[in-house]
């Protein structure tokens, strides 16, 4: 790849690091503090055995909090890019379950949850949202490194740092 295509890909995976960073903080961030609501729409969707979903429910906000940040931050951000991935792909199934068995719920990404008349509608939009966000978590993932990220401080090494190892391993 050319400079200024890998420099194109760079931003874009910042741009996708920061959205898909932004809505889990926003979606961990509003139902962190409402577990009740949050282990409401995880047995909504009626997929988990009871106390899976209630334990689910509670966990949940904390994980897009973290990954969230992570993302935001840019600190160990492939591997929560991966999570964001796996999360986004379980949403999607999770939404398109209960669209094939008819059931009527909101979704309860950024909060509420539960029954709700006319839901169904709703469905195609939602799953499309998060196949966007789960394609920008693949690309996150798929790429070294993005711009503006603490990784970048935290774990790459100067060319000083590469000689002196390159010497070293030449003395011993």
């Amino acid at each position: 790849m050319t400079g200024t295509g890998a420099a194109r890909l760079a931003w874009a995976g910042l741009v996708a690091r920061l959205v898909t960073g932004g809505v889990w903080i926003l979606a961990g961030g509003l139902k962190i503090t409402e577990p009740d609501a949050s282990i409401a729409a995880v047995r909504a969707y009626q997929l988990l055995p009871s106390s899976l979903a209630e334990a689910v429910g509670i966990a949940l906000p904390a994980v897009e909090l973290v990954v969230g940040l992570a993302l935001v931050l840019g600190v160990v951000a492939r591997g929560a890019a991966v999570v964001s991935a796996l999360l986004f792909a379980a949403f999607i199934v999770g939404i398109a379950s209960v669209w094939a068995r008819g059931i009527e719920i909101d979704c309860g990404c950024f909060g509420g949850g539960g029954a709700k008349a006319g839901a169904a509608s709703a469905y195609p939009w939602e799953i499309a949202r998060d196949a966007a966000l789960l394609a920008a978590s693949l690309l996150v993932a798929a790429l070294r490194r993005t711009r503006l990220a603490l990784d970048s401080v935290l774990f790459d090494s100067t060319p000083d740092d590469k000689r002196a190892a390159v010497t070293e391993g030449a003395v011993n």
